[in-house]
């Protein structure tokens, strides 16, 4: 699923903009001395590991107002300075105030963020924008126009072929997914985002093993990212590694702040795979207690008869 995507603008004069009942991220960029950093910097928003805004900072600040609530990572790439992230997680429509620190680049030759990544031109970031927002507003033929546009502009660019590999998983062509982000990869080995992307594709194609690698390298960059310890989860499951899918799938469920009822089923299965059947109980038990009408009560209730019948655990 691609969330709802942040409109990200200036912070000056944005006191008139109606916000309703959606969040507002307010970005604050210092140095290590605490001093605003005022030059020029571009602050991405993501959520749940997909692009969700980006805007260029003013004097130092980037507000972005956003359509849905959960777990969101904020990037600034400043000039002179290391890139830098901070995790954002919104459960109320407030408007929510984040510093976050760059850290002087003193390397003569070192770039911001990923070394040798190519800067965008006006006319490719122009097509990557519309293309994020057609694919926000579920457009999916206007967003592949767009993004096709974007390619031909800045063939090979990871942040192109990240989104576009997004679209792919949108449209569940998983094999156009795989290759279109393995090329992202290849380009920028260590982006956490393209990473997990990568390893969400594999899974969908049931193609476990080979999961495996790129998501435990996208945890490695981004530790936080807790749909990628879920996407990880499934492929330990499906390889029968299942102490590794009990904790993958409890980091889902913890990061996740119980957002998403079917990673407590993971953890369910994981429990009872290695043996942990009064534990597999609590946790269906509070699933059918904190969500009677998700679609996956009457699997969690099938689950607890059989351990009952099979005289797993006690029967209450």
């Amino acid at each position: 699923m691609v969330p709802g995507l942040a409109r990200g603008q200036a912070h000056v004069g944005d006191e008139g903009t109606f916000r309703g009942n959606r969040a507002e991220i307010s970005v604050t960029i210092r140095d290590t001395s605490g001093a605003l950093v005022t030059g020029a910097a571009t602050v991405k928003l993501y959520h749940s590991g997909v692009p969700s805004g980006q805007t260029p900072s003013n004097r130092g600040h980037a507000t972005f107002i956003v359509d849905s609530l959960g777990n969101y990572t904020i990037v600034v790439e400043a000039s002179g300075y290391k890139s830098a992230q901070k995790d954002v997680s919104l459960s109320m429509a407030i408007t929510d105030e984040e510093d976050v620190v760059v850290t002087r680049d003193t390397g003569a030759n070192e770039t911001i963020g990923v070394p040798g990544k190519p800067v965008l031109a006006p006319k490719a970031k122009e097509a990557l924008d519309k293309g994020l927002q057609a694919l926000n507003d579920n457009k999916l033929d206007d967003a592949e126009k767009f993004l096709d546009e974007a390619a031909k502009l800045a063939p090979n660019h990871p942040d192109v072929l990240f989104v576009q590999g997004v679209l792919y998983l949108r449209r569940g062509n998983w094999a156009k997914a795989q290759s279109t982000l393995e090329t992202g990869v290849q380009i920028d080995p260590n982006n956490a985002h393209m990473l997990g992307a990568l390893g969400m594709a594999f899974v969908d194609q049931g193609k476990y093993e080979q999961a495996v690698a790129p998501l435990e390298h996208s945890l490695q960059v981004d530790p936080a990212s807790w749909e990628t310890h879920w996407t990880l989860a499934k492929a330990y499951y499906h390889r029968e590694n299942y102490d590794g899918a009990l904790k993958e799938s409890k980091e889902a469920l913890n990061g996740s702040h119980g957002t998403v009822p079917e990673i407590e089923l993971l953890v369910a299965q994981s429990q009872t795979a290695v043996g942990q059947y009064e534990e597999c109980a609590t946790t269906l038990r509070n699933y059918l207690k904190n969500h009677p009408k998700e679609p996956g009560a009457a699997t969690a209730k099938r689950w607890l008869d059989r351990l009952t019948a099979d005289g797993k655990i006690k029967p209450q």
